[in-house]
């Protein structure tokens, strides 16, 4: 029961992704997503097909049902999904799969925590907004939405840290 909890919590954030997309866009310069945030959350021991195939599968969905071009989320999500590994082994280190223990705040802490999500959100937004302005748009452009959709997708994405957060979803407890 409690390995569906975490599926039924991920499928919620999915479809609160999709109202992000369709009903809170705030201005042209902020595109806000928690899928890099979801995809780093799944749990280490699903290796990178699984979580490329997860990933795959969440940002069509996003974007079939939002707003947006077919294969853009799919495109900018795919990198962050197989590079998730090499990032939580550049910012915690082996010992984390050594003990197959799921990344969590409690565990690696807060600061670690936000690297994660830093780095997994600028490689996200890198891939999106290139693809998305296709070169037609001037650099300070892109760099004004990349700092902001960066600093407000962060944020919230410690909220979906904490909703996905393993040891709430453990049989262990």
């Amino acid at each position: 029961m409690k390995k569906n909890r975490f599926l039924f919590a991920f499928i919620l954030l999915l479809i609160g992704q999709v109202c992000i997309y369709n009903f809170f866009r705030l201005t042209q310069f902020v595109t806000l997503s928690i899928l890099p945030a979801m995809i780093m959350m799944i749990p280490i021991k699903r290796d990178t097909v699984a979580t490329l195939i997860i990933s795959f599968i969440s940002a069509f969905a996003v974007d079939f049902f939002a707003d947006g071009v077919i294969g853009l989320n799919i495109a900018a999500l795919l990198p962050v999904a197989l590079l998730r590994f090499g990032i939580i082994r550049l910012v915690c280190g082996d010992e984390v799969f050594a003990r197959e223990e799921d990344i969590s705040i409690p565990r690696q802490g807060i600061w670690k925590i936000s690297l994660i999500l830093i780095m997994a959100q600028s490689l996200f937004l890198i891939v999106y907004l290139w693809l998305d302005g296709a070169g037609t748009r001037p650099f300070w452009f892109t760099a004004a939405r990349f700092e902001a959709s960066l600093l407000l997708g962060f944020l919230l994405s410690l909220l979906v840290v904490d909703i996905l957060e393993p040891e709430k979803y453990s049989t262990n407890r």
